[in-house]
């Protein structure tokens, strides 16, 4: 089992989550994340690293989203691992989710790819 943790990157607004996105970790990630959401227009999450998630991480993601909309942020998730997309189409938020792969090419569940930015049509 490997732990979960959430790196500030280079640049305001830059996180890379670490590990397993997991019930066993989630909860232990929850007290740490609120600086996610901070003083910035915009958030970067790298998930190219999670290595293992289940439905507990996408929750967590969904809870991140919805945050951001709130506080009119604009957020998005790069670098989805394939696992992710699986979760969140059979889940139904596939759609509503920013994801978005490196290079401007978007995500999409069932391996594609498309040009354009993941998630334009849900920040307004």
């Amino acid at each position: 089992m490997s732990a979960l943790s959430l790196q500030e990157g280079r640049t305001e607004g830059d996180f890379r989550l670490i590990g397993e996105l997991t019930v066993e970790h989630v909860p232990d990630l929850l007290p740490r994340s609120e600086k996610l959401l901070g003083d910035v227009p915009s958030v970067r999450v790298d998930l190219s690293a999670v290595t293992r998630m289940d439905s507990a991480g996408l929750a967590l993601l969904v809870d991140w989203f919805g945050r951001a909309r709130s506080e009119g942020l604009k957020l998005r998730f790069d670098n989805p691992p394939d696992q992710l997309l699986d979760i969140a189409r059979v889940s139904g938020v596939d759609k509503i989710l920013p994801f978005s792969r490196s290079e401007g090419v978007e995500a999409t569940p069932g391996g594609s790819a498309t040009s354009g930015q993941a998630g334009a049509h849900n920040e307004s």
